[in-house]
């Protein structure tokens, strides 16, 4: 099972605008095997929109998820910058430090902050 967690990518964001995004942790089903993962999207409305088509797609795979909180990202391509910040309101904030680690390096040559700011 802990090849199917080697497929799933660490990070699926929109290429480019201000989105809503969850921190997902990914775990084999009666194993110790976990990782955490980064979803964001602008066609969510809430936050729970992004866990009901991530969460089946990995149960698929024989994960669990557990949605460890959400946030927005910014993510200016012109400029190369990803800016992570704000909280959700049913999930509670991510850890934006750890979304930040899951972002470095899919985007290698971009500045990347984060910040406990609501907007």
């Amino acid at each position: 099972m802990a090849e199917a967690l080697s497929k799933v990518p660490d990070v699926e964001i929109d290429s480019d605008g201000k989105f809503k995004y969850i921190l997902v942790k990914l775990k084999v089903k009666d194993g110790e095997a976990h990782k955490n993962i980064v979803r964001g999207t602008k066609s969510a409305e809430f936050h729970n929109h992004i866990f009901e088509k991530v969460n089946p797609a990995m149960q698929a795979l024989g994960l669990e998820c557990v949605c460890l909180g959400g946030g927005k990202i910014e993510h200016n391509n012109q400029e190369k910058k990803l800016r992570v910040f704000g909280e959700s309101t049913g999930y509670g904030k991510a850890d934006h430090a750890v979304t930040v680690e899951k972002l470095k390096p899919v985007f290698k040559d971009y500045e990347i902050s984060w910040s406990d700011d609501k907007k």
